[in-house]
């Protein structure tokens, strides 16, 4: 079913957002970078055990370019929501318009165009 795709995808976004990002609020400036790097790689690793499973049995019900561009927007969101409420920067009208954008870029991936 290809909602779990959406929601596997979803949850590897939140793993993959705070290893990415996460340590840019929380690590004190002392600790060496290969701590951080061996955190973040320790985080995606339930990034990945949820993204192949997402990747698998989203292949069946939509194709590669389809599911990257799922990927993007449910990144985008994740993102969005990580860098306000945890990050507390400011969510501005540029990045809005550039995520509507991307959205409408969607539309083309997914319309039909017999």
């Amino acid at each position: 079913m290809w909602i779990n795709t959406v929601i596997l995808l979803f949850i590897s976004n939140i793993f993959m957002t705070f290893a990415w990002y996460g340590h840019l609020k929380k690590t004190p400036d002392n600790k060496p970078l290969w701590i951080i790097i061996l955190t973040s790689w320790g985080i995606a690793l339930f990034e990945y055990i949820f993204m192949i499973p997402a990747n698998r049995i989203g292949y069946q019900h939509f194709n590669a370019a389809q599911l990257k561009t799922i990927q993007e927007i449910i990144t985008l969101v994740v993102f969005s929501a990580f860098s306000v409420f945890y990050l507390k920067e400011e969510f501005k009208w540029n990045y809005a318009v550039g995520f509507a954008f991307i959205v409408l870029a969607a539309f083309f991936i997914f319309k039909k165009w017999d």
